[in-house]
């Protein structure tokens, strides 16, 4: 995945002294219809603690059975990023107490991963940089803490709190990396390219709907800074770190904030950290275990896993083309040069135009409107491309009006406006806001005089044969219709008028 970076003069300044080391633990729920060890549903948003049951609640007597699909799922996710797949692998259980933790401890995957040691490599600026996979592995996800009572959503402030089980119990695969370094400068923005390719390559698989503003794709950032050639600093965990700006953000809000405390001397506390949406900037959360805080063992009432390699070869040959091939065959088939591609990946759009291709528009409107109105209109709201309210459909919808001569560019901009507003399907729009073209003789002739009489120098110099000044009157029109007139009927109109043909 290829991504640019745009310069941070606070982040080069702090990489002059130090070098960071970030590492990233990706969370992905997956899209089974059942929870890891029981049938529950797993549908988002039903009313709270509708979908439970002895097992995911963790009552005494209640027996787990592993989730055949989770499983496939995350040997998938291990082979599309060449991880070699475990022989034997188990299941464990991961002790602590948290209120949104019904058995008190998380059945996981600790010494004996499903998917070990493999990679994932990311364009940034047209460098590519390589991501150690240190282990792919199953779990199940924990409910959730709604806090009530305050400003914040965050238990400082809160009345009182609620538990929500319907999410324990949920497939979740981890997705760890090994450290990554030497990515200098560019390190944010190769923490953001490594999860907007990994959220690519599940969506690809159809393992998850990775869907990050409802939590199915979130992510830990791990950050420490050391000098050249000394031992790795103290790390921090920024958790549940939920949009891919937030992810790039997260890395330079840790890289800013521990500088000025290694330069006085200080030491950084190996913490957990809350990121916050709308300031940029992490808080402190909880100081971080270590693995043996945890006191893993196997769970007891889980046999080992021991995929058949058959089965495993099988799962390698129907992988779908990944996003990376996928990214390559386009850019040949398409005609694009490195920096369009570039510019596409960027904005988080191939798949938007993609969808909007099959919809029926050419593939050079639907880069246009995906790159150009509408990933403006998205950075203005600091939203997703895809969180537009605006669908591929509906994009296809406008540049096929503009291809019958309905709307012209400058009228399509306000139709999608419109749409964006929530006004409407597109010829809603146009019907609401009157936006048709006006391409009746009749209908223009009066504007097309007004614009003679008001520029009688310029009709003369296209009686003289000049007639390239005629653009200077069919803008006029176009001012005085307010985009509205059709630019070929004026000019041919304007033409007439003057006796040129």
């Amino acid at each position: 995945m290829s991504t640019q970076t745009s310069q941070d003069p606070q982040v080069a300044e702090v990489l002059r002294t130090y070098e960071p080391v970030v590492g990233l633990e990706t969370h992905v729920e997956l899209g089974t219809a059942s929870k890891m060890f029981c049938g529950c549903a797993t549908a988002f948003g039903a009313e709270p603690n509708t979908q439970i049951c002895p097992v995911c609640l963790g009552l005494p007597g209640a027996l787990p059975v592993p989730n055949e699909k989770a499983i496939e799922s995350t040997i998938r996710i291990g082979l599309a990023l060449h991880c070699s797949i475990a022989e034997h692998s188990r299941f464990s259980r991961k002790n602590y107490f948290y209120p949104d933790m019904p058995k008190n401890f998380q059945t996981s995957q600790y010494d004996d991963p499903l998917c070990a040691d493999g990679y994932l490599d990311v364009q940034v600026d047209g460098e590519s940089f390589r991501v150690d996979v240190e282990r792919v592995h199953l779990e199940e996800d924990t409910g959730k803490t709604l806090h009530v009572g305050g400003s914040t959503g965050r238990i400082q402030g809160a009345t009182h709190s609620l538990v929500d089980f319907n999410r324990a119990g949920i497939p979740l695969v981890e997705i760890v990396t090994k450290p990554i370094v030497g990515a200098g400068e560019k390190a944010p923005a190769v923490a953001r390219a490594y999860v907007t390719e990994l959220r690519e390559i599940c969506r690809a698989l159809g393992v998850s709907d990775v869907r990050m503003e409802q939590g199915s794709l979130r992510c830990d950032v791990n950050l420490s800074l050391n000098k050249p050639g000394e031992p790795w600093g103290t790390r921090t965990e920024t958790k549940n770190v939920n949009s891919l700006r937030s992810v790039e953000q997260a890395v330079r809000s840790e890289i800013v904030r521990q500088a000025p405390i290694l330069d006085d001397g200080g030491r950084i506390v190996q913490e957990t950290r809350h990121f916050h949406e709308d300031t940029g900037q992490t808080t402190p959360g909880r100081s971080k275990e270590e693995a043996t805080d945890y006191r893993y063992f196997p769970e007891p009432d889980l046999l080992p896993m021991t995929p058949d390699p058959d089965w495993v070869r099988g799962l390698r040959d129907e992988l779908p083309e990944l996003p990376s091939a996928r990214q390559a065959r386009l850019q040949g088939e398409w005609g694009l040069s490195d920096k369009e591609m570039a510019s596409l990946i960027g904005a988080g759009a191939m798949d938007l135009v993609i969808a909007t291709i099959d919809a029926g528009a050419p593939q050079a409107d639907a880069r246009k409107w995906w790159t150009g109105e509408l990933a403006r209109r998205a950075n203005e709201n600091g939203i997703e491309l895809a969180e537009l309210a605006i669908t591929p459909a509906q994009v296809a919808g406008v540049v096929a009006l503009v291809q019958e001569g309905k709307i012209n560019d400058k009228l399509a901009r306000q139709v999608v406006e419109g749409v964006l507003a929530g006004e409407g399907e597109p010829e809603q729009v146009i019907t609401d806001r009157g936006l048709a073209v006006v391409s009746d003789t009749a209908a223009l002739g009066s504007a097309v005089d007004e614009a003679i009489a008001a520029n009688p120098d310029v009709a003369e110099k296209i009686r003289g044969g000049k007639v390239q000044a005629v653009g200077a009157l069919v803008g006029a029109v176009m001012k005085a219709t307010r985009g509205q007139a059709d630019a070929a009927a004026v000019k041919t109109l304007i033409l007439d008028k003057l006796g040129v043909s």
